[in-house]
């Protein structure tokens, strides 16, 4: 656990390598990692920042990784067409081992040659794919003129046997002839009244989508005056739009018309509508019709062969596709990241590349192993150089190796702000005191056991389930299986503590408590301990947990608001105190002297003062027989002033034997909250003290806590300007460099300022803060940022204490709402006896309690949790002002694509 305490030791290193062989180091030390897990122990600086990507070395090779990705890319989108699974890689760590015919090879052959014979293969892939799809689209498009011609000569010659025989209709526009032409239309319509008029119309045909019949019609009614008649005629197949892969329902229609003008003006309407027009012989010529629908079939039978056909060879390529696209997406993805990294390399001498980065202490041997290596492979006499950039170093990244169990936990802490760089990090105790305060929030044995199977079940199917590919929320919840497991766990404990199943009194170990009367209990009826015991008898206390007996008392409520509002106290008091004390550990670990002796130690003594002293009463007023105590001062037969008492003019204070002070000299139980206020607001007044001399200390206490607020403020500060006066010589205490921000973390770290500046909260101060850049501040400034520290401490001791108080709150909200749902809904129907009402009843407190229990108060207390840790407990020592180390690792980047 020691490094997961701190962060791992880091060693900038200088790695000097021979131009030929840099393409298989890099390949090597992406493959390394603790225990065989190829996570990345280098994480390299860019020492070419001045130069713009399309200046660096490598730039041609990652253009071509790029072209890759591209054709890539088309092969996935082609293969979900059809609806193919691509097939797996096999495992990452099986992928990244090189074959037998790559041991011993050269760089060249696993690099360029690598990426030359990828893009020869996936060059010849995407041209007889596109080739493919060019057909497909070109016989599709043909295929559906078919079908489309053989629906509008159908429904036109079906027209034509509606209206009867046409002699005088012409199909397919105006010929040159048309107004020496007589009879036709015009004598059938008008008779011989009409004799010598030229009655012949015109008619083109054509296909519109559905959805624009309306406006088609209507934009022809007006571009024509009314002079033409266009007929629609509906078409039951559904045609695929060649843009979109849609299906558009289409009709067939007719335009007659009488005049070549208004055929000119509705085949421009028809081309802005995108309707196609087909010419279909004279639809009187029955013969004739039926010949060109014969031979149109015809047609569409051989175009859909060859369709078919086109599709079968397209399935097989995107088959052929499917077995290889993951394996070929890895390889890509792993020689960009080479280049990528080589981009970071500088070429100081000709044939020699030189680079710089940090890499993690324990595993220096993996990376000198890896660069020998690489150098044996290539058959070259010469060896990498791997030593250290001489100091001063720029701000060190920060790492911890974690596991199935400890990862999200540090991610719970990272995402509030990376830890610094060796200081104590917050999520080895969150592993513990996380789930322990959702448990106190959620305790209840039912409920805690549903979410302890479902962590069990995500943490006995991890095998099965590691490797598969899941969206980013149910890879989350995968990822915290074993967090969930230890906060149903915790559930399950804190139930057991507070005796709650599903808001029901279990009886583990036998009441010590009994009603005499039974189920015939008066409300209001006392109980009576069983086996005859005593108030404070050790043997008669139940032996963990609480009673059962207390959950069906009148006074439930009152007794456990009371016991888990001080719990409440007890437990924020003491993660706060711990929070504290880390403070003090990182101020030792950094040799910050007056961090420890004018911050942590007066940070510590205002909370042992004062809210230390809370929790030593709270124990106190739990340890005391209070019966005795109230006994001895009652007026009774044992009591030194009996009989003389009995006329009711001695007080509690004179009958009380302890002579403690106050209205009952000891011998009435306090009010703490009471006794609290007054110590702060009357010092050296006490009403009800709970043991000799407590005005006294309360006093004492009270000014250590008040004497701690100006060392906090103003100790720290002082001895600062006193040091730089001494070291500086200038009288006035002004310098350009503010001593709060820490100049040294221990190992001769020096800040650079702007170099690889690490986010987070950064509050200016600390050891080897990254990012920010220099400025001037004056004694002035120091003061302020220390009296801002100052009162955000002692405010926040106030205000973090009652924000514990969360944990009563949804503890209490949670037991109310189980007992509403079980009174309710299943009580209530299984008091009426009815069966059909019983199952009914269970269903709503079934779908009740999943819902707003096991869903909803599961998300509340997470983030009441959550926030608990992030504000009230790190608040007190975690900068959070760090950056995490991003080692080269090609299993990371593999995992992630």
């Amino acid at each position: 656990m020691a490094s997961w305490f701190r962060s791992m030791d880091m060693q900038y290193m200088s790695i000097i390598v021979n131009e030929d062989a840099a393409h298989s180091c890099i390949n090597n030390m992406g493959q390394l990692g603790p225990a065989g897990q190829g996570s990345g122990v280098i994480e390299f600086t860019d020492l070419n920042e001045g130069l713009t990507p399309f200046q660096r070395r490598y730039v041609s090779h990652i253009k071509r990784c790029d072209e890759l990705e591209r054709r890539l890319k088309f092969f996935q989108t082609e293969i979900e067409k059809f609806g193919l699974p691509c097939m797996e890689a096999g495992s990452v760590d099986a992928f990244l081992q090189p074959s037998q015919g790559e041991i011993g090879e050269p760089s060249h052959k696993s690099g360029m040659h690598l990426l030359e014979t990828l893009e020869v293969s996936l060059e010849k892939y995407e041209q007889q794919l596109r080739e493919l799809n060019a057909f497909s689209e070109q016989l599709s498009e043909e295929f559906y003129m078919k079908v489309e011609l053989q629906e509008v000569m159908i429904n036109s010659q079906g027209l034509m046997n509606e209206v009867g025989y046409m002699t005088g209709y012409q199909s397919g526009g105006l010929a040159d002839d048309d107004v020496e032409s007589t009879g036709g239309m015009g004598s059938s319509l008008l008779g011989e009244g009409g004799a010598g008029l030229d009655m012949r119309f015109s008619s083109l045909t054509g296909v519109i989508p559905q959805v624009e019949r309306a406006r088609f019609e209507r934009m022809l009614f007006r571009a024509t005056r009314g002079n033409c008649f266009p007929h629609f005629m509906d078409i039951e197949q559904a045609f695929a739009d060649p843009n979109t892969g849609q299906l558009v329902q289409k009709m067939a229609f007719v335009v007659f018309y009488k005049s070549k003008t208004i055929e000119t003006k509705i085949k421009k309407i028809c081309g802005a509508f995108d309707a196609r027009l087909y010419s279909v012989p004279d639809l009187n010529d029955k013969e004739r019709v039926r010949a060109r629908v014969n031979e149109n079939a015809k047609e569409m039978r051989e175009a859909r062969v060859i369709l078919l056909k086109n599709r079968q060879n397209r399935l097989e390529l995107c088959t052929v596709l499917a077995d290889h696209v993951t394996e070929w997406t890895w390889t890509v993805l792993r020689e960009k990241t080479i280049y990528h990294t080589l981009n970071l390399f500088k070429a100081d001498v000709s044939g020699m590349l030189r680079a710089e980065g940090w890499v993690v202490t324990p595993y220096m041997g993996m990376v000198s192993g890896a660069l020998t290596q690489a150098h044996k492979n290539m058959d070259d006499s010469a060896t990498a150089l791997l030593e250290p950039v001489p100091k001063p170093w720029p701000t060190p990244p920060t790492y911890f190796e974690t596991n199935k169990f400890t990862y999200p936990f540090q991610e719970f802490v990272d995402t509030y702000g990376v830890p610094r760089y060796k200081e104590a990090n917050p999520a080895l105790f969150t592993a513990v005191t996380f789930p322990f305060l959702f448990g106190v929030m959620y305790g209840d044995i039912g409920h805690g056991f549903i979410i302890f199977l479902g962590g069990l079940m995500l943490v006995l199917s991890e095998r099965s389930m590691e490797n598969k590919k899941m969206d980013e929320m149910s890879a989350g919840i995968f990822s915290a299986r074993y967090m969930f497991l230890l906060m149903g766990a915790f559930g399950v404990y804190a139930g057991i503590v507070y005796n709650d199943f599903f808001a029901i009194g279990l009886n583990w170990f036998g009441s010590e408590w009994e009603w005499k009367d039974g189920l015939d209990t008066v409300d209001g009826t006392t109980a009576n301990m069983t086996k005859g015991c005593s108030y404070g008898d050790a043997s008669c206390i139940y032996p963990f947990g609480v009673d059962p007996a207390w959950h069906i008392s009148s006074n439930e409520l009152l007794f456990f608001n009371s016991m888990k509002m001080k719990l409440s106290v007890i437990i924020g008091i003491i993660q706060m105190t711990v929070g504290i004390c880390l403070k003090g550990l990182n101020a030792l670990y950094f040799e910050e002297q007056l961090d420890f002796f004018f911050e942590f130690i007066p940070m510590l003594i205002f909370d042992m003062a004062f809210f230390g002293y809370m929790v030593v009463l709270i124990f106190m007023k739990w340890m005391i027989d209070w019966d005795a105590r109230m006994y001895s001062a009652t007026c009774n037969s044992d009591h030194d002033l009996y009989p003389k008492c009995l006329d009711g003019t001695y007080t509690t204070a004179d009958m009380c034997p302890l002579d403690y002070g106050g209205s009952g000299d000891g011998c009435q139980p306090p009010n703490l909250i009471t006794t609290l206020m007054n110590m702060a607001l009357m010092p050296g007044t006490v009403d009800e003290p709970l043991y000799p001399g407590q005005a006294g200390i309360q006093v004492v206490l009270l000014l250590l806590a008040v004497a701690c607020v100006p060392v906090i403020l103003l100790a720290k500060p002082l001895m600062i300007r006193s040091r730089m006066n001494a070291e500086h010589g200038n009288a006035n205490g002004s310098f350009s460099e503010n001593p709060l921000i820490d100049e040294k973390d221990g190992y001769g770290v020096v800040v650079e300022h702007g170099n690889q500046g690490g986010g987070g909260h950064g509050e200016g101060g600390g050891h080897g803060e990254g990012g920010g850049h220099e400025e001037d501040h004056d004694f002035s400034e120091i003061v302020i940022h220390q009296a801002i520290e100052t009162i955000e401490f002692v405010l926040g001791m106030v205000s973090n204490t009652a924000s514990y108080l969360r944990l009563w709150a949804l503890s209490l909200a949670h037991t109310e709402l189980a007992t509403v749902f079980w009174e309710k809904a299943m009580l209530s129907t299984i008091n009426s006896g009815n069966p059909v009402a019983i199952v009914a009843g269970y269903s709503i407190f079934a779908g009740v309690t999943f819902a707003v229990l096991i869903v909803m108060d599961v998300l509340e207390c997470f983030l009441h949790a959550l926030r608990l840790h992030w504000v009230e407990f790190q608040n007190k020592f975690f900068k959070a002002d760090g950056y995490k180390f991003t080692p080269l690792s090609f299993k990371r980047i593999l995992l992630a694509a």
